[in-house]
């Protein structure tokens, strides 16, 4: 039975771990924190999720665009689990949008990010995987990535003017359809 988790709030000291490699990806404590994990982006209608988020220091990252009230131009994918990721720009054109963060709620903000990566992580199985990602989607990885960092998706910003509210945020969503 999956469990619905506790997402971790900016101030948690959780989010600003390094978070550690997973060292064994067949244990089955690690397997069900996946589970939950799984679980607990799909009832949160986010689009991405670190372990640093459910206070598991690990190097989980889960992308799993979709979209949502909180995302409605977002591309639909299935959920892809990354165990030890890392990533490399495959051009040098960023592309600043806005971001928001089950662990800041309330407000988005305007975050450079690379347009183009290429993904190395291990998957669920153990194998080694490869993954070209683009636009939002690479902005969902790198969000997530910051996470195993110890970044939050503020720490990004440009400049503070770039932070709105949610509230101001949908408002700017609704007049752009």
């Amino acid at each position: 039975m999956n469990k619905l988790l506790d997402i971790a709030q900016l101030g948690d000291p959780v989010l600003r771990q390094q978070a550690k490699k997973v060292e064994d990806v067949n244990d089955p404590v690690m397997l069900a924190i996946i589970e939950d994990m799984l679980f607990t982006l799909s009832a949160s209608n986010g689009v991405g999720l670190a372990a640093p988020q459910v206070s598991k220091s690990l190097a989980i990252v889960i992308v799993a665009s979709r979209p949502s009230k909180r995302y409605p131009l977002a591309p639909e994918m299935q959920p892809v689990v990354m165990l030890n990721p890392d990533f490399e720009q495959l051009s040098e054109q960023v592309h600043k949008d806005w971001e928001g963060c089950l662990s800041i709620p309330g407000i988005r903000a305007l975050v450079p990010r690379y347009i183009k990566i290429k993904i190395r992580y291990t998957d669920c199985q153990g194998c080694q995987q490869e993954l070209i990602a683009e636009d939002f989607i690479a902005r969902i990885f790198q969000h997530e990535y910051d996470h195993l960092q110890g970044l939050v998706y503020l720490d990004r910003v440009e400049d503070n003017r770039d932070i709105i509210a949610e509230t101001e945020f949908q408002k700017l969503m609704s007049q752009a359809e």
